[in-house]
């Protein structure tokens, strides 16, 4: 299967679960609720989600990644959230592929209006199945941190 895909219909797909993933994460208040059961279909069975804002990588697998946002929502804490790409850079070796994107997020959380921007490193690799993500890791952007775009 690996052999016999184009570069570019790679792409496309890697590019349909880039923004199926940004859309399951993202609702408005008037909207349903977000779609985070969709990332399940979207990783490999042992994906890792691995927010690295801080000092401590915070690691997550795919179910550890949902369940506090489900609860945020539920509980009414998290009433918006959008997160776009803002630009990205994919590489495709085989049955690997590697995409750095820039991303902006924001979002309502208990009453409050926040915006951020920042890296997402996503691998993915070829399944039986087809393309699935492996593992992602974003940093956002800080004091000595800053995105090159505007």
């Amino acid at each position: 299967m690996g052999n016999q895909q184009t570069t570019e219909s790679v792409k496309t797909e890697l590019d349909r679960l880039t923004s199926e993933f940004f859309g399951a994460v993202s609702f408005e208040p008037a909207s349903s609720p977000p779609a985070y059961e969709r990332i399940r279909s979207l990783f490999i069975k042992s994906g890792l989600l691995i927010k690295n804002v801080g000092a401590t990588p915070e690691i997550s697998t795919v179910q550890e990644f949902i369940e506090p946002r489900e609860t945020m929502v539920r509980k009414g804490e998290l009433t918006r959230f959008l997160e776009e790409e803002l630009s990205e850079v994919t590489q495709i070796f085989g049955n690997i592929a590697h995409r750095f994107s820039a991303y902006s997020k924001s979002g309502t959380m208990n009453g409050r209006s926040f915006t951020a921007r920042g890296m997402i490193s996503t691998q993915f690799i070829l399944t039986p199945t087809g393309w699935k993500m492996s593992a992602m890791a974003w940093d956002d952007e800080g004091p000595g941190l800053s995105l090159a775009i505007t």
